[in-house]
């Protein structure tokens, strides 16, 4: 399937700002589902320094600096990809148990485990704790396939947490969202990605898109669209699987990959320093806009 994503973020200022210094992840990053057909960057004001790189994880950076004074400031994304269908057939009752694989990841010292084993680590959102443990371990019973495990997992946040937007921020720790049981698709990933990392496993934070389709009879609205997020899992004999528990399902042919990392912080699609305005107003529209084959 091919898309045409648009993802502009408007910062409204009561006061000028007089100079900023920016980061934009929001380029789909090469995936073996995944090819970045075209993408174009649009910044108002136009910025003095612009420059891109690769980060750590591979994702695509650009980075810029704007050095007059402005209240307002637009960065506009449009990019278009191709997405593969899967052609993995999984069998979840078979496989690695959960116990053999955390095995191999801290005793295995070939590269692909050795990278895996990073995202076994706390992170500046996640840090394993007894909570999600306790959670967790309903999924995590002796010997359970691990791949059986996070199915189970997903399943159950999907089950068991309320889609509330309002509820939850940046600064509202897993802890907060586990005792209320709500949240969005961030706090479900970092929650799911907690959860696993509790049990001494390896699972990264992924950034992207999905494709959302009106109410039948209904027209789709341009930018109501949404950045999304999911988590992904490594499975020795498979590589990293993603599983989406905002949706309950295994990412297909509708959902587009932006960047990943060990959660949101690493991933965040803008961000930056300013010098003055410090009231603002935000506004974010996204449009997946699907191309057909």
């Amino acid at each position: 399937m091919r898309y045409r994503v648009t993802h502009t973020t408007t910062y409204r200022y009561q006061q000028a700002v007089g100079l900023s210094y920016n980061e934009v992840r929001m380029q789909p990053r090469p995936c073996p589902n995944q090819q970045l057909l075209s993408s174009q960057l649009k910044i108002n004001p136009l910025p003095c320094d612009y420059r891109t790189r690769t980060d750590f994880f591979g994702n695509q950076v650009a980075w810029f600096s704007i050095r007059e004074p402005h209240r307002e400031f637009v960065v506009t994304a449009s990019s278009e990809v191709q997405i593969f269908a899967q052609s993995v057939q999984l069998d979840f009752n078979h496989g690695m148990s959960w116990e053999l694989v955390k095995e191999a990841l801290w005793n295995d010292r070939s590269e692909p485990l050795l990278e895996a084993r990073q995202f076994a680590l706390d992170s500046p959102f996640i840090s394993a704790d007894a909570e999600l443990a306790g959670y967790a371990q309903a999924s995590f019973t002796p010997g359970k396939a691990l791949i059986e495990a996070i199915h189970d997992l997903m399943q159950r946040i999907h089950r068991d947490f309320t889609f509330d937007p309002e509820f939850t921020n940046l600064a509202t720790p897993l802890t907060t969202v586990l005792q209320h049981r709500r949240g969005v698709c961030q706090d479900f990933a970092h929650l799911a990605i907690g959860c696993i990392r509790s049990q001494g496993l390896a699972a990264r934070y992924v950034s992207g898109y999905i494709e959302t389709l009106p109410p039948p009879g209904k027209k789709k609205l341009v930018g109501a669209d949404a950045s999304h997020a999911w988590f992904s899992v490594y499975l020795p004999d498979l590589g990293w699987m993603d599983f989406d528990p905002t949706n309950n399902q295994l990412p297909g042919d509708r959902h587009i990959t932006v960047a990943w990392g060990r959660d949101y912080s690493d991933v965040t699609p803008l961000k930056g320093v300013i010098f003055g305005g410090q009231n603002h107003e935000l506004k974010v529209a996204v449009e997946v806009e699907n191309l057909g084959v």
